[in-house]
């Protein structure tokens, strides 16, 4: 169990992401999200904070009952999204300091360990780091420096849950090739087993894509090693720009490029 202080990363992470947006204009495209300018990525992390501060409060712990769910109405004007955002923010921090992380709720992946509170907290760390960045590349800002744990986590949440963590309604066949993730600074490794992903959506959409599984690395050589800082592993998993160098690729170029198109394909 990770004993990082996600509440505190929550917080800090807001604070900063508030920060970034009010300097940006209003009608700046978000370069890591270009359908998006800066309002909307403002009203954004406001709706998702919303969201999880709601399910927590209500403990929330179905399907339908998010399916009940009515949603806020979006403001107007950038008055509007910022007065939002600063009520339901601390609203989201408030309410899952208060809550007992062992307390069931409702969450989208299929692991069931991860229906709880304390995921709550872990994945809102990350969405508000994520957004953060996004906030500062609108606003035309350098990114600022990211925790090293924290962005450690990242890595491990991308590859094992995000990207590892496949839905019900599919089954994940493996290949034989592995490959290495490996963070420089945390001295922390993730070795994936390659392989497809395939099956029906609820929606009926038949899907059959490359995928992978984050399995126990067993210490033998594998046929591909991503590496690089964890901040910059964390920051490409998830499509952003990275603030020291791109991740180091090596190995068998069939395994990096079935690798990377699982990468490209993004985590949501």
């Amino acid at each position: 169990m990770s004993t990082l202080d996600f509440l505190g990363h929550l917080q800090t992470e807001s604070a900063m992401f508030l920060d970034a947006a009010q300097a940006a204009d209003p009608a700046a495209r978000v370069p890591s999200c270009p359908d998006w300018d800066a309002d909307d990525l403002l009203w954004h992390l406001g709706e998702v904070q919303w969201f999880w501060a709601t399910i927590v409060a209500d403990d929330l712990r179905t399907g339908q009952q998010i399916e009940d769910l009515v949603e806020p109405e979006r403001p107007a004007d950038r008055a509007g999204l910022l007065a939002f955002y600063r009520e339901q923010s601390p609203r989201l921090h408030s309410v899952a300091a208060e809550a007992d992380p062992a307390e069931p709720r409702w969450m989208w992946v299929s692991d069931e360990a991860l229906h709880d509170v304390a995921y709550v907290r872990r994945r809102q760390a990350h969405e508000a780091l994520v957004h953060r960045v996004d906030a500062e590349l609108t606003a035309g800002r350098p990114i600022s420096p990211i925790d090293v744990g924290l962005a450690a986590d990242g890595v491990d949440e991308a590859v094992v849950v995000m990207f590892g963590n496949h839905p019900s309604w599919g089954t994940f066949t493996p290949g034989d090739q592995r490959v290495r993730v490996r963070a420089t600074d945390a001295q922390r490794s993730w070795l994936v087993r390659l392989g497809r992903f395939a099956g029906t959506s609820s929606q009926g959409e038949a899907v059959d894509v490359p995928s992978w599984q984050a399995v126990d690395d067993d210490g033998r050589d594998a046929d591909a090693t991503v590496t690089g800082s964890a901040a910059d592993l964390d920051l490409w998993l998830w499509g952003r720009p990275v603030v020291g160098s791109e991740p180091v690729l090596t190995g068998d170029q069939q395994a990096l490029a079935t690798f990377r198109a699982v990468r490209d394909d993004g985590v949501g």
